[in-house]
């Protein structure tokens, strides 16, 4: 009896022998393409950015969450390499989309870059080819536009060509959860595209979890971050609530969070960042407006969560009105700009927005971040470069927006007449120079 495509396929995966590709080497595609070579796979990275390939190729990482040594090895090894050159597709048995998906000005989904992506992959596809999308989209999106286009020239699903979704759980400077030990969801086109994706991935992560269906699965990350938003968006309301009656929050917070069951705590901040939780919520809302169905709660948590920001600029006001002080000529200083603790990424940072709006205001701002070398994002700040006693005593208020680990906060507290933290990353200090969120 023949062997199929999908049992063919399975056997390269299981015996290792499977060339393996992946699309986009960022926060998702790095971690997941030396993961792969580290599992015994030869692994083809594709990346539009030059400098990237070429850091990869000198076995440099420029991800926090991927040792230079673990790529230098890898490189060494011949397992893995990095490429600008699309038509190597040709030579993968498998190819991972780890794209980004950006939301347009109206909040509608950007697939553009996924599109990029099939265009690259369409002329290559050949017998048995697996196509996985990792990249956060709406349900729906792999069997309206990756299927179409995999399937031209009467190509079959599930027999001449495999498909699925399997979401993306990076956890950027997570040192308990990393590639290999998330939990991994998959769902497939078919089921036999289900079990061909759920082999590839058995191969190197400790749990893999096979949904019913393709939609499934690119539903199950949309509600994991729809969860967090909406009640971050809730806690941060607490916290409104709680300034307006003179309460500290975190101490509510830290008391119900003694409760064995039936709650768990979120934290409130300065505003949503990085490229998840900001976004994926109204990938589902316009969803589900498609289908005639209203998301309150998503749009609730969108609103409150997108005027912290504002709010923390009204804290900051109060904050120099309290030391005789306008934001207008006044030094400021933000502390911590990436979007959240003991990581390099500024995507969606709400101290982005925190620096504009404060030097629209004619504030004089100035950012450190002992993890963000720059800022690629156009913002009207400049960057303190050396964090000493006085170089901080020239601030008139500092702003903790990002609470990284190695910042002295009693080196900052003693210099600066006013600060403002969003974080509670002044916990157990006792001052009236101290404004909490």
């Amino acid at each position: 009896m023949a062997t199929s495509m999908h049992e063919h396929l399975i056997a390269k995966l299981k015996d290792r022998t499977a060339h393996l590709g992946v699309i986009g080497l960022g926060y998702v595609g790095l971690p997941l393409a030396v993961s792969m070579a580290k599992a015994g796979f030869q692994v083809t990275g594709f990346e539009l950015d030059e400098n990237k390939v070429a850091a990869l190729t000198r076995g440099e990482s420029y991800i926090i969450d991927v040792e230079s040594a673990d790529v230098a090895a890898m490189i060494e090894q011949g397992r893995i390499r990095a490429t600008t050159d699309m038509s190597l597709l040709a030579e993968v048995d498998a190819a991972n989309i780890c794209v980004p998906t950006p939301l347009g000005k109206t909040r509608d989904p950007d697939i553009s870059y996924i599109q990029s992506a099939m265009a690259a992959i369409v002329p290559h596809v050949h017998p048995g080819m697996l196509v996985i999308l990792e990249s956060t989209t709406y349900p729906g999106t792999t069997e309206e536009v990756i299927v179409p286009q995999l399937a031209e020239g009467g190509r079959e699903v599930g027999v001449d060509f495999f498909a699925a979704f399997s979401p993306e759980r990076v956890d950027p400077g997570n040192p308990h959860y990393q590639t290999h030990n998330i939990p991994k969801v998959v769902g497939g086109v078919t089921p036999a595209c289900t079990a061909v994706a759920a082999t590839l991935y058995e191969q190197f992560m400790e749990t893999v979890v096979p949904v019913s269906s393709v939609r499934v699965a690119e539903t199950v990350k949309l509600l994991e971050n729809t969860f967090r938003s909406v009640n971050i968006g809730l806690v941060n309301e607490m916290a409104l609530m709680c300034d307006a009656m003179g309460i500290d929050v975190w101490e509510v917070i830290e008391g119900a969070a003694t409760k064995p069951f039936g709650f768990m705590p979120f934290f409130p901040g300065p505003g949503l960042g990085g490229h998840c939780i900001p976004i994926d919520p109204f990938y589902l809302s316009w969803k589900a407006k498609q289908a005639g169905v209203e998301s309150r709660f998503i749009e609730l948590a969108g609103a409150v969560n997108g005027a912290m920001p504002r709010y923390v600029v009204n804290l900051v006001t109060g904050a120099l009105n309290d030391i005789g002080k306008a934001v207008k000529g006044s030094r400021i200083l933000v502390v911590g700009v990436a979007y959240k603790a003991n990581i390099d990424d500024t995507r969606e940072s709400p101290a982005l927005d925190i620096m504009n709006m404060l030097h629209n205001l004619g504030g004089d701002v100035w950012w450190y971040d002992s993890f963000v070398e720059e800022l690629h994002e156009k913002v009207h700040a400049r960057k303190l470069t050396t964090y000493d006693d006085a170089s901080l005593a020239t601030y008139d208020t500092a702003i903790v927006v990002t609470n990284h680990r190695d910042v002295d906060y009693a080196k900052l507290l003693a210099a600066v007449p006013a600060v403002v933290d969003t974080r509670n990353a002044l916990k157990g200090f006792e001052s009236d120079k101290i404004t909490k969120l």
